[in-house]
Order: C-alpha cells, then structure tokens, then sequence
C-alpha cells in the first residue's frame, strides 16, 4: 500500500499544470495550486458564467483560462492534469473523459457510485498510463498522521481492532444527495481504517437499520437510516467495522476512526470541538493534542491546514460540518503534484481508489440483501 504523504522537497523545477471543474468545493484547492511550489493552475471550469465570474476573478486566473465547457477544457494542450470537484453522479463519466483526453486525474470522493464504473476508470487509467488519485481527505488528516506514527515507531502495538462512524445529516444539500444508500459515501470510514491496516477489503457484509422518509427512500430504493458494515481485509486477521447514516438519525456530525492496539488504542474525540481525542494505555485513558503536521509541506502551502478559503459567513457546509476535513486538503494537494513530478503512484492510487470505493457499494448491496457476505473484484487484475 502506497504511503501516505511524499516528501516536501525535490530537486525538479518542473510546474504541473492543473486544470479544476466544479468551483464550490473545488474553489479550496486553487490557492493551493497557485502557490505550491510544482504547480499551476492552467485552467478552471463551471457551467455557470457568473460562478465562473466571481471564481476566476477572486483568484485572477485569466479569461482564456477560463471555461463553462469541460470538453473545451480537456482541449487545452497545456494542461497536464484535472482535479474534479462535481456533483457524485459524474465523477466517473468526468475521470474517464480526462484520462481519454491525456490528462492525470484527481477526482473528490467517491470514484464513482458502481463496480463497473470503478473497473471502467482503473482501465481508462492503465490503457491511457495516467496517474489517478481519489482524493480521500480522511488519509490525510492531522489525526490520521498521528495514530500512523504511533503506529509505525511501535507505540501503538500490533492492531486488533478498527472502528470507523461517519454520521452526517444531509437535508439541505444538492438534490442528488437526496436518499443516498449510506455505503454509497464510505470512503470517509473505509480511507483510514484500511490505510492503517495497510490492507485492501476482500469482503463485507452490511445490516440495514431503521426508516427514512418513503420521499427520500424512492429515489435510491434505499430504505435504511443506518448501515452498519463489517469488512474482511486480505491478508489480515485485523477486523474492522464502520457505520454510516445521512437522514433522520439524530447525532451531531461525526467524521471518525477508532484504533485498539496491543500497547495503546486511540479513540476519536466524543464530541466536536469541545473534548479531545483520547489514547489510552491499558485502562489508563488521556486526553491528547493533535499536532498539526504542516511541517510535511512546502512552506507556501503549510498555511491552508488551518485556513480556508471558506473561511467566515459564505463557509461550505463541508466545512460546517467537517471541520475543515483535518486540514487535509494541501497534503492532498501536494501528494497529487508530487506523485506527478516523481512519476511514481499517488497515495491512493486507482486501484486503492476502486477497493475503497467498492467496498461502500457493496456494503449496501449487502445490506439489500439481508446482510449477505459479498466478495469485492480484484482490481489489480483488471
């Protein structure tokens, strides 16, 4: 399994040039962009001009730089690399586009919402010899950097157990989101359990829980307000668990992984912003503070851990909820860029991606099934 963040320095002058579609979101990785050291941004697209407008002006990226159509885009020879940030449903059409198109691929989670899209962009990614990277925010947080090194220097032991809960209520967002089997978003719980374990899934069984409204559960034909997942790594004794709900399950937002180890176990923090995650030693519990780990990045960039452009009253509500996403998004971004300069794999490459993604899709039909076990493809074969 590859590693979860590249070095900060090289020797390369070389820039990459990155072209974003889909602003909101995506509009947090343009000054990011912008002022990495290997990076530039050569292109930037929106179906609506007056987005497009406020977007490009904000930033000053040039009007022949700017584009309502991602086919144009694609065009644009200069361009080395796509970062996609649109709505779910066109995360896999739009991958398979630009990897078609030459271009290397950063794509938002999830990779896509089926097993045969996941296996579609593996092949456009092998046949085109592009790099491709799900950009999972959770393998790149401040807490998960943490428990790896604790992991890694031996503190933590031999891993028994991991535990991963996303819980998120979701009224108010796109309508596309309306009624989405739970599983079909799990890459937030899937990401640091698997990226700890250092492991892929071979298998998951899923139950349904409880109701949603019959509005929210036509659209999907997913009834469940909860689904709670159990994943079979290959390879590995290690077991793992992960729950999930968007709609009508009355929890605050929790975006979170649990580790029980030999020597420590590390559990995530009760509540947002007002307790601590715990790290415990035996039965001996302590509160502990999460470092930031900006020093892994360039200088530019170390600021945007804990900066947003979404900072103040216009705040996404992925930040409202997420926190920020654990100031992942520059290490996000500079895995991306230097996996592209180092010509090597990204930290979550494609087939990272597919399993990841797989094993959320599955977990649903899983559930659909009564809690059958199903086995997950194997994407390296393909």
């Amino acid at each position: 399994m590859a590693k979860a963040s590249s070095s900060s320095s090289t020797s390369s002058s070389k820039q990459i040039s990155v072209g974003l579609v889909g602003l909101g979101f995506g509009s947090e990785f343009i000054p990011i962009y912008q002022k990495h050291p290997h990076a530039k941004v050569g292109g930037i697209c929106q179906r609506d001009p007056k987005v497009l407008k406020l977007c490009g002006d904000r930033f000053g990226i040039p009007e022949k730089m700017r584009f309502t159509s991602y086919e144009d885009m694609l065009k644009k020879a200069d361009i080395d690399a796509v970062h996609i940030n649109t709505p779910i449903p066109l995360h896999a059409e739009q991958s398979i586009q630009a990897l078609e198109a030459g271009k290397h691929v950063a794509c938002t989670v999830p990779m896509a919402t089926s097993i045969e899209g996941c296996k579609a962009i593996v092949h456009a990614a092998r046949k085109a010899k592009k790099r491709y990277m799900m950009m999972e925010t959770t393998y790149y947080t401040r807490e998960f950097f943490y428990v790896k090194e604790l992991l890694d220097s031996g503190k933590l032991g031999r891993i028994q157990f991991l535990r991963a809960a996303h819980q998120q209520e979701m009224a108010g967002w796109p309508g596309y989101w309306e009624g989405l089997p739970p599983m079909h978003y799990a890459t937030h719980c899937v990401g640091p359990m698997l990226g700890l374990a250092g492991k892929l899934a071979k298998r998951v069984q899923c139950i349904g829980s409880g109701r949603i409204a019959d509005k929210l559960a036509l659209k999907y034909g997913s009834p469940f307000a909860v689904e709670s997942a159990h994943i079979q790594l290959a390879d590995s004794d290690i077991g793992c668990e992960m729950t999930r709900s968007l709609f009508e399950t009355a929890r605050q937002y929790v975006e979170s992984f649990d580790v029980y180890g030999s020597t420590r176990s590390f559990e995530w923090a009760q509540l947002e912003h007002s307790t601590k995650p715990v790290l415990f030693t035996g039965e001996s519990p302590e509160h502990v503070e999460i470092p930031d780990f900006a020093h892994l990045l360039p200088k530019s960039i170390r600021e945007f851990t804990g900066k947003s452009v979404y900072d103040g009253p216009e705040s996404h509500l992925s930040f409202k909820q997420g926190s920020g996403h654990g100031g992942s998004h520059p290490h996000l971004t500079h895995e991306f860029v230097m996996a592209l300069i180092e010509k090597r794999d990204p930290g979550i490459d494609e087939v990272m991606s597919a399993n990841w993604t797989a094993t959320g899709i599955l977990a649903h039909e899983s559930a659909m099934r009564g809690g059958e076990w199903i086995d997950l493809p194997d994407f390296a074969a393909i």
